[in-house]
């Protein structure tokens, strides 16, 4: 399906086949179209409405993950789709990072998030989160650990983020060492 706009109006149009269980839209941000944007333009949004209707889903790939960091979605919607997609095994998807340890605080001490991370999550044991970019101290400090519990938290079952850098292998080891350490 390459060639197709990955935007609020396919999320609408996507919502009729509510029983889908792959949807794979390919590597759609080109960033060279865009003076050199990411052209990944649905919000938080968009995504917890996609998840809420298509809740039969297995796998969910919304194309390769840039680096350009310009996206609208956040780790917030990745909760959403761990609750809502309960099936959900294989995730690739944009979201921004410039300010993931706040987004994070915000999911874990936010009262509106609290019913949602009440909820059963999805068995998603692998992220693609290829070129996101991920900038924080190294292991040891909070804003650190703030990235690892928070995805270990929306993502229970999470062992793997498949990336092109280091600091995911190592949010990766340290993901699977508070299952069998916790805090």
């Amino acid at each position: 399906m390459f060639g197709i706009n990955i935007d609020p109006p396919f999320v609408s149009w996507i919502q009729c086949f509510r029983n889908l269980v792959y949807l794979d839209v390919g590597d759609f941000c080109d960033q060279r179209s865009d003076n050199g944007k990411c052209s990944f333009t649905l919000n938080n949004d968009n995504i917890t409405e996609l998840a809420m209707v298509l809740t039969q889903l297995e796998s969910l790939i919304l194309g390769a993950p840039c680096s350009e960091n310009t996206c609208l979605t956040t780790v917030a919607c990745l909760l959403a789709i761990s609750v809502h997609c309960n099936k959900l095994k294989k995730l690739m998807i944009h979201f921004n990072t410039t300010n993931i340890v706040d987004d994070f605080r915000n999911i874990l001490e936010d009262p509106q998030f609290q019913q949602l991370r009440s909820l059963p999550r999805c068995p998603l044991t692998a992220l693609g989160v290829y070129s996101i970019p991920l900038n924080l101290h190294a292991p040891g400090f909070d804003d650190y650990y703030t990235v690892v519990k928070g995805m270990a938290d929306i993502f229970p079952s999470l062992t793997y983020c498949e990336e092109f850098g280091e600091i995911w292998i190592e949010v990766s080891r340290e993901i699977v060492d508070l299952r069998e350490n916790p805090w």
